[in-house]
């Protein structure tokens, strides 16, 4: 163990708890070697021992007691994950085993100073657990102290097939755990100069990235907090905007039908047959008035069928928007001569009615027609 003498400590990691900044204190971040697990069947009377993963390194990165609700603790874990994943030395998933929790907790009067008797709750495997387990565990404690018991201390065992926690053994005291060197180890020197080549090498994480999106892009907080959700769609985010250079446009189309598609597919943003490339050039295409946007949709889906490029699908579909002026005043002219009630009344002062004359309009283009074109000709009809 490196109890004594751990890799990294007195750190922290800032949350947002109900709007509010919180700071939670980072206590040590040390390496062991995992020793292997316990599996337990409930349906069972017997544990199985899983020796797959001895001597695998890992670290451990224990909190101060500075988390004060179940909610806290998940919002901790998911920024703490998130910061692993960024860095890309883990990629988080709980329920294979690459990061999991330990989650300490006890409970004390509100005016006491002194934290109570802790227990541990061992190796939860999923956000949902750790809430469900702590809730659980607070409730139990409170129990036992308003009937007049005590907490032990000691390690328990969340079972979310009845939703309680299950005591497996005492706990002891750090001084019980007798730590002291191993002398079969060489000692581990870190390097200063190796630090700063690290800390150089550091790639823009989640907080500081969410920052800039807001301020340099001028991005809502809640766009730019679902774009910096992963390090993989904010990079395709950017490389979006390499070829189309309207932030805010990007953004609602990967926040609305990207991650719509990941969601139905499964599949990640690398993943994803619509390129970032392909994607711009779409927007582009909505932006030049060559396309609609309900015709874009058609596309896009088109483009993750078969990740053929918009323009091919475009023209293979007939999707073109129609800009023609003349055409389209020739399609407003037979509309309005088809509905002369509904042309009294709007110049009678029912303005409503000029959504009426354009769906019509649109309808009798297939929906091609540029509604910009339509509405502004619609209404120069209407007013002579």
């Amino acid at each position: 163990s490196q109890y004594e003498e751990p890799v990294a400590q007195n750190g922290f990691i800032d949350i947002d708890s109900n709007g509010q900044n919180k700071r939670i204190g980072i206590r040590r971040i040390h390496m062991e070697e995992d020793a292997g697990k316990l599996t337990h069947d409930p349906h069972q009377h017997k544990s199985l021992v899983d020796y797959n993963r001895t001597g695998v390194p890992l670290i451990e990165i224990v909190s101060d007691p500075d988390i004060r609700s179940p909610q806290e603790s998940v919002d901790y874990l998911k920024k703490l994950r998130l910061i692993l994943r960024y860095l890309d030395i883990c990629d988080g998933n709980m329920e294979e085993g690459s990061f999991r929790c330990d989650a300490n907790i006890s409970i004390r009067l509100k005016d006491d100073n002194a934290l109570g008797t802790r227990t541990e709750l061992k190796n939860l495997n999923s956000f949902k657990f750790v809430e469900k387990a702590l809730e659980f565990e607070i409730h139990r404690q409170q129990e036992i102290l308003t009937e007049g018991g005590r907490i032990i201390q000691e390690t328990r065992l969340y079972d979310p097939d009845r939703n309680i926690t299950l005591s497996m053994r005492e706990k002891e005291e750090a001084h019980d755990y007798r730590y002291f060197p191993d002398p079969d180890l060489l000692p581990l020197i870190i390097d200063e100069k190796w630090v700063e080549t690290l800390k150089k090498s550091l790639p823009e994480l989640p907080e500081v990235k969410k920052e800039r999106y807001v301020n340099k892009f001028h991005l809502p907080l809640y766009d730019a907090e679902m774009l910096t959700s992963s390090r993989e769609l904010a990079e395709y985010f950017e490389n979006c905007l390499k070829y189309y250079p309207q932030p805010k446009s990007v953004s609602n189309w990967i926040m609305g039908p990207l991650t719509g598609l990941l969601n139905l597919t499964g599949k990640t943003v690398f993943e994803c047959p619509v390129s970032p490339e392909t994607l711009a050039k779409l927007l582009q295409m909505i932006n030049n008035g060559l396309i609609s946007q309900s015709a874009a949709k058609i596309v896009f889906d088109e483009m993750a069928r078969t990740g053929e490029p918009p323009d091919v699908i475009v023209e293979a579909k007939g999707l073109t928007q129609l800009n023609d002026t003349i055409r389209i005043e020739a399609v407003v002219k037979k509309v309005l001569s088809a509905h002369p009630k509904e042309v009294q009344d709007y110049k009678a002062g029912k303005s409503k009615l000029l959504g009426f004359f354009v769906g019509c309009v649109m309808k009798e283009t297939q929906g091609k027609a540029n509604p910009g074109v339509v509405n502004g000709l619609v209404r120069k009809a209407l007013s002579e």
